[in-house]
Formats: C-alpha cells, structure tokens, sequence
C-alpha cells in the first residue's frame, strides 16, 4: 500500500467512506479536502453497466461544458483551402495539410487536440500509429472530423470534454478546477452527466450508472448517490 501523506490523511477522516452523498454534500466535501497549493483538476469517475467487449455496448462521445475545463488547450488542424482560414480565424493554434502531416511524422506533437476536415483523414492516417496510442487521433464520433473546424476549434477551446469507457466498464474525466468554486463545478458535472446518460446503448441493460465518485487530484474519493442524481 502507498504511503499516503498527512494532509490526504486528515482529509479522509473527512468523508465516510462508505456513504454516498447526495452531489451538493459531495460538493462541499469535496472543497473541504482538496488541499494542494495548486488548482487541482476535479475528477469524476462513473462505473458504467455495460460490457465494452461488445461494439453496441461502448460508451463515447463529447460534451461542451459550461463553464470550460480551467486548461489552455492547444488545437491543430489539418485542413486546406478556405478551411485552413477558418480555423485560423477560430483560434486554432497550428494549420496545415501536408506540412503538419511531415512535421509530426518528424517527432513533432506539441498540441493536445487534432480536428480534420474529411478530405484530410487520407493524409491523416499516414500519422494514425502515432497519434492513436496519445489520443491525438481526430474522429468523427466525437466530431473532431468535419467540414465544421470554426465551431470545432472553438468547443474545443471552450470546454469540450471527450470521454470513453473503459475495458473495465469504467470512465473517467476531469470538469474543472476547484477554483471553479461549488456552482460553477455543480453546472459543469451535471451536464458530463447528463452527457453520459444520453449515450447509453441500446443494448445496455440493468442499472446504467452503478456507481460515480468524485475527487480533486491529490483529494480522497468521495461516492455519489447516483440514482437521485436521476432527479437533479
């Protein structure tokens, strides 16, 4: 077992936990027992009912948050013509076709979003290997490949969250910094939750979301009551 550091320590005695708290209580725990000098991320982490094994029984998709993430992101775009220009304009933060293509194929991955358009994804797909396994990959199913890249670039700017369940039936995300303050993280979690139920497969059956936690980065796991969450 890790040895856990004092301050983790007092903030555990903090939480029961074996209760599940209803999201305002969590909330205000969750305030109470992130105590790093920097601004931690709030995570949440939803233990789904499905099994992933199954293609019908994934779990992906997108969703602008409200309030933003609190995190600079850096988005590149592979597009040319007009689209090149729209980009720009959006705020994208490097746009090209070919050239960028060569550029990363050269080592180069200073960016933490990719958007494509489609007449693009042949080009693209020269640097799948290497910006599959780091996440970087533009799909459409989280629109990240579409004629679109003004709105695109500016979700993305804004906010937008990709989430994807895991071999496990488990996903996680982060939805912002405490910071944020207990509001503005309440609006940011219900529409992630929100986000996930609208993506239940068909083929799901039983209890969807069995179980949801969330914590800061260096803060104790704290249990939602996740069927009253349904009334929220």
């Amino acid at each position: 077992m890790p040895k856990r550091g004092k301050k983790y320590l007092e903030s555990r005695k903090k939480v029961n936990r074996e209760a599940k708290y209803s999201l305002d209580d969590a909330l205000d725990l969750l305030q109470g027992t992130a105590t790093a000098k920097f601004d931690e991320t709030v995570e949440v982490a939803m233990r789904l009912g499905v099994d992933p094994k199954y293609p019908d029984q994934q779990v992906r998709g997108s969703v602008v948050l409200p309030n933003g993430t609190g995190k600079a992101v850096r988005v590149a775009v592979f597009a040319k013509g007009e689209k090149e220009k729209e980009a720009q304009e959006a705020g994208a933060d490097f746009v090209g076709s070919d050239t960028l293509v060569a550029k990363i194929q050269g080592g180069w991955l200073e960016f933490d979003k990719a958007v494509a358009t489609p007449d693009m994804m042949g080009a693209v797909g020269k640097i799948g290997k290497i910006l599959g396994p780091r996440g970087l990959m533009p799909n459409p199913k989280v629109g990240t490949v579409t004629f679109e890249v003004g709105k695109a670039v500016r979700d993305l700017k804004g906010g937008k969250v990709e989430f994807k369940v895991d071999k496990t039936g488990t996903l996680h995300s982060g939805i912002g910094k405490i910071s944020f303050g207990k509001d503005r993280i309440k609006e940011n979690f219900l529409a992630f939750h929100e986000a996930i139920v609208k993506a239940k497969p068909s083929a799901a059956k039983g209890t969807y979301i069995r179980s949801i936690a969330i914590s800061s980065t260096m803060g104790v796991g704290i249990r939602l009551n996740a069927s009253a969450l349904q009334t929220e």
